[in-house]
Protein backbone atom coordinates (compact mmCIF):
# COMPACT_ATOMS: atom_id res chain seq x y z
CA UNK A 1 0.00 0.00 0.00
CA UNK A 2 2.72 2.24 0.72
CA UNK A 3 4.88 1.69 -2.19
CA UNK A 4 1.53 2.38 -4.40
CA UNK A 5 0.69 5.88 -2.71
CA UNK A 6 4.37 6.92 -3.28
CA UNK A 7 4.05 5.77 -6.57
CA UNK A 8 0.86 7.72 -7.19
CA UNK A 9 2.19 11.21 -5.36
CA UNK A 10 5.56 10.54 -8.02
CA UNK A 11 2.94 9.93 -10.78
CA UNK A 12 0.93 13.71 -9.12
CA UNK A 13 3.71 15.38 -8.66
CA UNK A 14 3.20 18.13 -11.50
CA UNK A 15 -0.50 18.70 -10.41
CA UNK A 16 1.48 19.37 -6.74
CA UNK A 17 3.71 21.54 -7.82
CA UNK A 18 1.08 23.32 -9.98
CA UNK A 19 -0.85 23.72 -7.09
CA UNK A 20 1.94 24.72 -5.19
CA UNK A 21 2.81 27.84 -7.54
CA UNK A 22 -0.35 28.72 -8.04
CA UNK A 23 -0.47 29.39 -4.15
CA UNK A 24 2.33 31.57 -3.89
CA UNK A 25 0.85 33.53 -7.27
CA UNK A 26 -2.07 33.95 -5.30
CA UNK A 27 -0.48 34.98 -1.97
CA UNK A 28 2.06 37.08 -4.00
CA UNK A 29 -0.59 39.14 -5.17
CA UNK A 30 -2.90 39.34 -2.20
CA UNK A 31 0.04 40.58 -0.56
CA UNK A 32 0.92 43.14 -3.23
CA UNK A 33 -2.26 44.79 -2.32
CA UNK A 34 -1.43 44.85 1.13
CA UNK A 35 -4.48 42.42 2.01
CA UNK A 36 -4.35 41.37 5.76
CA UNK A 37 -2.74 37.42 6.18
CA UNK A 38 -6.02 36.17 6.52
CA UNK A 39 -7.18 37.17 3.21
CA UNK A 40 -4.40 35.14 1.87
CA UNK A 41 -4.34 31.97 4.03
CA UNK A 42 -8.00 31.71 4.13
CA UNK A 43 -8.84 30.86 0.05
CA UNK A 44 -5.11 28.44 0.05
CA UNK A 45 -6.37 26.65 2.70
CA UNK A 46 -9.91 26.11 1.16
CA UNK A 47 -8.06 25.39 -2.05
CA UNK A 48 -5.47 22.77 -0.38
CA UNK A 49 -8.77 21.21 1.54
CA UNK A 50 -10.82 20.67 -1.90
CA UNK A 51 -7.49 19.13 -3.14
CA UNK A 52 -7.16 16.64 -0.24
CA UNK A 53 -10.56 15.26 -0.35
CA UNK A 54 -9.57 15.01 -4.30
CA UNK A 55 -6.71 13.45 -3.97
CA UNK A 56 -8.55 11.03 -1.35
CA UNK A 57 -11.04 9.70 -3.58
CA UNK A 58 -8.45 9.75 -6.93
CA UNK A 59 -6.12 7.59 -4.54
CA UNK A 60 -8.84 5.50 -4.28
CA UNK A 61 -9.79 4.62 -7.73
CA UNK A 62 -6.05 4.15 -8.50
CA UNK A 63 -6.01 1.50 -6.12
CA UNK A 64 -8.86 -0.19 -6.97
CA UNK A 65 -7.83 -0.12 -10.97
CA UNK A 66 -4.56 -1.21 -9.64
CA UNK A 67 -6.10 -4.31 -7.88
CA UNK A 68 -8.34 -4.96 -10.69
CA UNK A 69 -5.59 -5.01 -13.28
CA UNK A 70 -2.90 -7.05 -10.30
CA UNK A 71 -5.95 -9.82 -11.00
CA UNK A 72 -6.00 -10.18 -14.28
CA UNK A 73 -2.13 -10.01 -14.93
CA UNK A 74 -1.59 -13.45 -14.69
CA UNK A 75 -4.51 -14.33 -17.46
CA UNK A 76 -3.29 -15.18 -20.97
CA UNK A 77 -7.00 -14.57 -22.46
CA UNK A 78 -8.26 -11.30 -21.67
CA UNK A 79 -11.58 -10.08 -23.06
CA UNK A 80 -13.06 -7.01 -22.87
CA UNK A 81 -15.04 -6.88 -19.99
CA UNK A 82 -12.62 -8.01 -17.47
CA UNK A 83 -10.88 -4.88 -17.78
CA UNK A 84 -11.45 -2.43 -15.35
CA UNK A 85 -13.43 1.00 -17.05
CA UNK A 86 -11.27 3.24 -19.01
CA UNK A 87 -10.24 6.34 -17.66
CA UNK A 88 -10.02 8.15 -20.46
CA UNK A 89 -9.10 7.61 -24.35
CA UNK A 90 -5.47 6.55 -23.45
CA UNK A 91 -6.43 3.64 -21.29
CA UNK A 92 -9.00 2.74 -24.30
CA UNK A 93 -5.50 2.68 -26.57
CA UNK A 94 -3.56 0.11 -24.21
CA UNK A 95 -6.42 -1.99 -23.60
CA UNK A 96 -6.78 -2.02 -27.16
CA UNK A 97 -3.25 -3.05 -28.16
CA UNK A 98 -3.35 -5.78 -25.28
CA UNK A 99 -7.07 -7.40 -26.69
CA UNK A 100 -4.82 -7.90 -29.76
CA UNK A 101 -1.14 -8.85 -28.04
CA UNK A 102 -3.76 -11.39 -26.81
CA UNK A 103 -5.71 -12.69 -29.33
CA UNK A 104 -2.38 -12.58 -32.11
CA UNK A 105 -0.62 -14.98 -29.29
CA UNK A 106 -3.48 -17.22 -28.85
CA UNK A 107 -3.36 -17.58 -32.57
CA UNK A 108 0.38 -18.50 -32.13
CA UNK A 109 -0.24 -21.22 -29.62
CA UNK A 110 -3.05 -22.65 -31.43
CA UNK A 111 -0.87 -22.92 -34.64
CA UNK A 112 2.28 -24.28 -32.30
CA UNK A 113 0.52 -26.69 -30.77
CA UNK A 114 -0.53 -28.51 -34.13
CA UNK A 115 2.34 -28.00 -35.73
CA UNK A 116 4.01 -29.88 -32.24
CA UNK A 117 0.79 -32.47 -32.81
CA UNK A 118 2.06 -32.73 -36.12
CA UNK A 119 5.71 -33.32 -35.27
CA UNK A 120 5.48 -35.91 -32.46
CA UNK A 121 2.40 -38.28 -34.58
CA UNK A 122 5.49 -37.99 -37.79
CA UNK A 123 8.48 -39.13 -35.03
CA UNK A 124 5.94 -41.66 -33.01
CA UNK A 125 5.08 -43.33 -36.50
CA UNK A 126 8.52 -43.37 -37.53
CA UNK A 127 9.52 -45.01 -34.07
CA UNK A 128 7.69 -47.81 -34.44
CA UNK A 129 8.33 -48.49 -37.86
CA UNK A 130 11.71 -48.63 -37.35
CA UNK A 131 11.39 -50.66 -34.83
CA UNK A 132 10.24 -53.28 -37.30
CA UNK A 133 13.58 -53.52 -39.38
CA UNK A 134 15.44 -53.60 -35.87
CA UNK A 135 13.84 -56.55 -34.72
CA UNK A 136 14.37 -58.70 -37.94
CA UNK A 137 18.01 -57.77 -37.48
CA UNK A 138 17.64 -59.03 -33.68
CA UNK A 139 16.45 -62.28 -35.00
CA UNK A 140 18.86 -62.57 -37.65
CA UNK A 141 22.04 -62.48 -35.61
CA UNK A 142 20.46 -64.55 -32.77
CA UNK A 143 20.35 -67.37 -34.92
CA UNK A 144 24.11 -66.62 -35.51
CA UNK A 145 27.24 -66.94 -32.67
CA UNK A 146 30.18 -65.16 -33.49
CA UNK A 147 32.61 -62.66 -32.30
CA UNK A 148 31.02 -60.20 -35.46
CA UNK A 149 27.55 -60.68 -34.04
CA UNK A 150 27.88 -60.24 -30.65
CA UNK A 151 29.08 -57.20 -31.66
CA UNK A 152 26.95 -56.41 -34.33
CA UNK A 153 23.91 -57.06 -31.71
CA UNK A 154 25.66 -55.00 -29.21
CA UNK A 155 25.38 -52.00 -31.20
CA UNK A 156 21.76 -52.62 -32.57
CA UNK A 157 20.78 -52.70 -28.83
CA UNK A 158 22.39 -49.19 -28.39
CA UNK A 159 20.34 -48.31 -31.47
CA UNK A 160 17.47 -49.56 -29.79
CA UNK A 161 18.09 -47.78 -26.67
CA UNK A 162 18.30 -44.43 -29.16
CA UNK A 163 14.97 -45.04 -30.16
CA UNK A 164 13.34 -45.62 -26.94
CA UNK A 165 14.88 -42.09 -25.95
CA UNK A 166 13.28 -40.15 -28.68
CA UNK A 167 9.99 -41.77 -27.88
CA UNK A 168 10.45 -41.17 -24.31
CA UNK A 169 11.29 -37.42 -25.29
CA UNK A 170 8.25 -36.95 -27.42
CA UNK A 171 5.54 -38.64 -24.74
CA UNK A 172 7.45 -36.69 -22.27
CA UNK A 173 5.10 -33.17 -22.20
CA UNK A 174 2.55 -35.62 -24.06
CA UNK A 175 -1.15 -34.92 -22.49
CA UNK A 176 -1.68 -38.66 -23.36
CA UNK A 177 1.28 -40.16 -20.98
CA UNK A 178 0.20 -42.94 -19.13
CA UNK A 179 1.78 -42.57 -15.95
CA UNK A 180 0.36 -46.23 -14.25
CA UNK A 181 1.58 -46.07 -10.25
CA UNK A 182 1.50 -49.64 -8.29
CA UNK A 183 2.89 -51.57 -5.92
CA UNK A 184 6.52 -53.12 -7.70
CA UNK A 185 9.26 -55.23 -6.45
CA UNK A 186 12.13 -53.19 -7.16
CA UNK A 187 14.70 -55.77 -7.47
CA UNK A 188 12.50 -57.07 -10.06
CA UNK A 189 12.77 -53.86 -11.86
CA UNK A 190 16.05 -53.73 -11.29
CA UNK A 191 17.15 -56.94 -12.90
CA UNK A 192 15.05 -56.99 -15.66
CA UNK A 193 17.07 -53.44 -16.42
CA UNK A 194 20.51 -55.25 -16.00
CA UNK A 195 19.33 -58.05 -18.36
CA UNK A 196 19.38 -55.99 -21.10
CA UNK A 197 23.04 -55.22 -20.85
CA UNK A 198 24.01 -58.83 -20.30
CA UNK A 199 25.88 -59.22 -23.14
CA UNK A 200 28.13 -56.39 -22.73
CA UNK A 201 28.46 -56.85 -18.88
CA UNK A 202 29.97 -60.04 -20.13
CA UNK A 203 31.91 -58.71 -23.54
CA UNK A 204 33.51 -56.08 -21.51
CA UNK A 205 34.48 -58.01 -18.56
CA UNK A 206 33.12 -55.56 -16.09
CA UNK A 207 31.28 -57.26 -13.08
CA UNK A 208 28.10 -56.74 -11.31
CA UNK A 209 27.93 -56.56 -7.87
CA UNK A 210 24.20 -56.51 -6.94
CA UNK A 211 23.04 -56.29 -3.49
CA UNK A 212 18.91 -57.38 -3.29
CA UNK A 213 16.82 -54.91 -1.73
CA UNK A 214 13.97 -56.42 -0.68
CA UNK A 215 11.68 -53.60 -0.91
CA UNK A 216 8.83 -52.79 -2.82
CA UNK A 217 7.98 -49.40 -4.02
CA UNK A 218 4.81 -47.75 -6.04
CA UNK A 219 5.87 -46.16 -8.88
CA UNK A 220 5.64 -46.48 -12.48
CA UNK A 221 7.57 -49.67 -14.02
CA UNK A 222 7.82 -48.78 -17.69
CA UNK A 223 9.22 -44.82 -16.71
CA UNK A 224 11.75 -46.30 -13.86
CA UNK A 225 13.20 -48.74 -15.86
CA UNK A 226 13.63 -46.04 -18.53
CA UNK A 227 16.07 -44.18 -15.94
CA UNK A 228 17.98 -47.32 -15.05
CA UNK A 229 18.77 -48.50 -18.38
CA UNK A 230 19.98 -44.85 -18.55
CA UNK A 231 21.95 -44.97 -16.02
CA UNK A 232 23.32 -48.13 -16.38
CA UNK A 233 24.11 -47.46 -20.20
CA UNK A 234 26.03 -44.11 -19.26
CA UNK A 235 28.10 -46.30 -16.41
CA UNK A 236 28.91 -48.67 -19.41
CA UNK A 237 30.03 -46.50 -21.58
CA UNK A 238 32.55 -44.70 -19.39
CA UNK A 239 33.73 -47.64 -17.55
CA UNK A 240 36.97 -49.26 -19.30
CA UNK A 241 37.24 -51.73 -16.54
CA UNK A 242 36.57 -52.83 -13.04
CA UNK A 243 33.04 -53.23 -11.54
CA UNK A 244 29.81 -51.62 -11.44
CA UNK A 245 27.78 -51.51 -8.44
CA UNK A 246 23.50 -51.31 -6.84
CA UNK A 247 22.19 -50.83 -3.36
CA UNK A 248 20.25 -49.31 -1.42
CA UNK A 249 20.96 -47.19 0.95
CA UNK A 250 19.21 -46.69 4.38
CA UNK A 251 17.75 -43.28 3.45
CA UNK A 252 16.07 -45.15 0.80
CA UNK A 253 17.88 -43.82 -1.84
CA UNK A 254 19.34 -46.36 -5.05
CA UNK A 255 23.18 -46.38 -5.72
CA UNK A 256 24.07 -47.14 -9.33
CA UNK A 257 28.30 -46.47 -9.17
CA UNK A 258 30.82 -47.47 -11.49
CA UNK A 259 34.74 -47.33 -11.63
CA UNK A 260 34.97 -45.21 -14.55
CA UNK A 261 36.43 -42.12 -15.69
CA UNK A 262 34.31 -40.44 -13.80
CA UNK A 263 32.71 -36.53 -14.41
CA UNK A 264 34.78 -33.36 -13.77
CA UNK A 265 34.14 -30.84 -10.73
CA UNK A 266 32.82 -28.35 -13.14
CA UNK A 267 30.99 -30.49 -15.07
CA UNK A 268 29.00 -32.18 -12.32
CA UNK A 269 26.55 -29.19 -11.51
CA UNK A 270 25.32 -29.55 -15.28
CA UNK A 271 24.88 -32.75 -15.94
CA UNK A 272 21.14 -33.00 -15.99
CA UNK A 273 21.29 -29.90 -17.91
CA UNK A 274 19.10 -30.49 -21.71
CA UNK A 275 22.17 -31.20 -24.80
CA UNK A 276 25.07 -30.71 -21.78
CA UNK A 277 27.91 -33.12 -22.64
CA UNK A 278 30.61 -31.92 -20.45
CA UNK A 279 34.13 -32.45 -20.85
CA UNK A 280 33.59 -36.21 -21.16
CA UNK A 281 31.24 -35.98 -23.59
CA UNK A 282 32.86 -33.79 -25.98
CA UNK A 283 36.06 -36.40 -25.76
CA UNK A 284 33.74 -39.51 -26.78
CA UNK A 285 32.41 -37.75 -29.39
CA UNK A 286 28.65 -39.32 -28.87
CA UNK A 287 26.69 -38.35 -26.14
CA UNK A 288 23.82 -36.91 -26.84
CA UNK A 289 23.44 -35.04 -23.52
CA UNK A 290 19.73 -35.78 -23.47
CA UNK A 291 19.59 -38.65 -21.67
CA UNK A 292 19.95 -37.37 -17.92
CA UNK A 293 17.73 -34.56 -18.65
CA UNK A 294 15.28 -37.12 -19.73
CA UNK A 295 15.99 -38.75 -16.33
CA UNK A 296 15.63 -35.81 -14.19
CA UNK A 297 12.47 -34.74 -16.17
CA UNK A 298 11.13 -38.68 -15.36
CA UNK A 299 12.05 -38.87 -11.88
CA UNK A 300 10.52 -35.52 -10.72
CA UNK A 301 6.78 -36.56 -12.51
CA UNK A 302 7.09 -40.16 -10.51
CA UNK A 303 8.02 -38.27 -6.89
CA UNK A 304 11.77 -39.38 -7.37
CA UNK A 305 14.99 -36.96 -7.17
CA UNK A 306 17.80 -37.86 -8.62
CA UNK A 307 21.93 -36.56 -7.74
CA UNK A 308 25.08 -37.04 -9.05
CA UNK A 309 28.54 -38.28 -6.94
CA UNK A 310 31.52 -38.32 -8.94
CA UNK A 311 35.42 -38.63 -8.40
CA UNK A 312 37.49 -37.97 -11.84
CA UNK A 313 39.37 -41.40 -12.55
CA UNK A 314 37.69 -43.32 -9.34
CA UNK A 315 33.85 -43.16 -10.35
CA UNK A 316 30.86 -41.91 -10.67
CA UNK A 317 27.48 -42.80 -8.30
CA UNK A 318 24.07 -41.53 -9.57
CA UNK A 319 21.59 -41.71 -6.58
CA UNK A 320 17.84 -42.13 -6.91
CA UNK A 321 16.02 -41.23 -4.10
CA UNK A 322 12.97 -43.69 -4.38
CA UNK A 323 11.38 -42.58 -0.65
CA UNK A 324 10.13 -39.33 -2.04
CA UNK A 325 6.96 -41.26 -2.66
CA UNK A 326 6.74 -42.04 1.02
CA UNK A 327 5.20 -45.38 -0.55
CA UNK A 328 7.91 -48.14 0.94
CA UNK A 329 5.95 -51.55 1.50
CA UNK A 330 8.01 -53.58 4.00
Amino acid sequence: MMRLFWEYVKQRRRAILAFGVFSLVLAVSFTLYHLPPEAVLYPVILCAFAALLWAIVDFGRIRRKHEALKSICGMIGIASREFPPADGIEDEDYQEIIRRFSAAYSELKTKTSLQYADMVDYYTVWVHQIKTPIASMKLTLQNEDSALSRRLSAELFRIEQYVDMVLTFLRLDSDSTDYLFREYDLDLIIKQAVKKFSGEFIGRKISLKFEPTGKKIVTDEKWLSFVIEQVLSNALKYTRAGHIAIFLDKEGKLHISDTGIGIAPEDLPRIFENGFTGYNGRSDQKASGIGLYLCQRICTNLGHTISAESVVDAGTTILIDLSQTKAWVE
